[in-house]
């Protein structure tokens, strides 16, 4: 017997016509003719070499050796079965890379929970995380280079982002406090921008939302602060202000903890507002990836 032979019609013939012991009733449920169902029986019968019904009074009746086979037949029918309707389900499923721009700490972009979110509602997509500075992310966003990022922001240059062919959303809006190492109160309590350009900095690239910021302050005063050291990450600058190398900018929450726990000072008359947003490119918005990426970002920070 050949597997070509053993077609899936002439098993479902056979498994109705034992189950229902008449083949006018297990025509009618495969919707064929008396005719056709005997002749799916009789090939089974050739194929298998084997005598599976005979014939009472009341219909058909399995022999010993078609009920032998009636549970591997029903078994079979079970598997393929299984195999459409998960053919069915991955019809529907979300399948692809999607590389997304990470910035700052984890915990503070809530990543933990937004890749779980993604991987629980779209298991299929992979993910690949870059991570980087805040101006670096979005411009990969802008050439393709990224499919989704985080972002640090003004409300400025929010503004002029919506004019860029970007889709963001806002995810929480925080303060920058500019903090001096220990003991250096006297620099800066009462202290404005001019007077706080004057001391050693922390400097960071232009691609880092501290450069943008700064900038923003500085250049239309005409200043440029004293640079004290160039760094390019945060656990690097906190170490370098516990060391007393210059000031810089730091995350409200993380000023009032490190002032707290190690006597770092905080300028009182000055701060900067910022935003954390999330980008793709608009044109890309709709997606399958992204779109589960910006559903499962949804769900993390709702």
């Amino acid at each position: 017997m050949t597997a070509a032979a053993l077609d899936l019609q002439i098993l479902r013939a056979f498994v109705l016509a034992a189950r229902e012991g008449s083949v006018s009733r297990a025509a009618e449920r495969l919707h064929l003719t008396q005719p056709a169902v005997s002749l799916q029986l009789k090939r089974l019968a050739e194929e298998t070499g084997l005598q599976l019904f005979t014939r009472t009074p009341h219909g058909l009746a399995l022999t010993a050796d078609g009920a032998a086979l009636l549970p591997q037949a029903e078994r079979v029918l079970a598997a393929v079965g299984d195999l459409q309707q998960a053919a069915r389900n991955l019809q529907g499923t979300v399948r692809g890379a999607l590389r997304i721009g990470t910035i700052l700490d984890p915990e503070f972009t809530r990543l933990g929970v937004f890749l779980r979110e993604l991987v629980e509602s779209a298991p299929q997509i992979e993910t690949e995380l870059r991570h980087g500075m805040s101006g670096t992310v979005l411009a990969q966003v802008l050439r393709g280079e990224l499919d989704v990022g985080f972002h640090l922001d003004t409300d400025d240059d929010a503004d002029a982002a919506a004019a860029a062919p970007l889709a963001a959303r806002t995810l929480t809006r925080f303060t920058y406090r500019v903090v001096a190492p220990a003991g250096w109160g006297p620099q800066v309590l009462g202290r404005d921008w001019k007077a706080l350009a004057a001391l050693p900095w922390l400097a960071t690239p232009p691609e880092s939302a501290h450069h943008r910021l700064l900038n923003k302050v500085f250049g239309p005063l005409g200043l440029s602060p004293r640079r004290a050291a160039l760094v390019d990450q945060e656990a690097s600058m906190l170490d370098l202000l516990k060391s007393g190398v210059g000031l810089s900018l730091l995350r409200d929450s993380i000023a009032i903890r490190e002032s707290q726990s190690h006597g770092l000072v905080m300028a009182d008359r000055v701060q900067l507002d910022c935003a954390l947003r999330f980008v793709s490119l608009a044109a890309r918005r709709n997606e399958p990836v992204i779109a589960s990426a910006w559903n499962a970002l949804a769900r993390a920070w709702n």
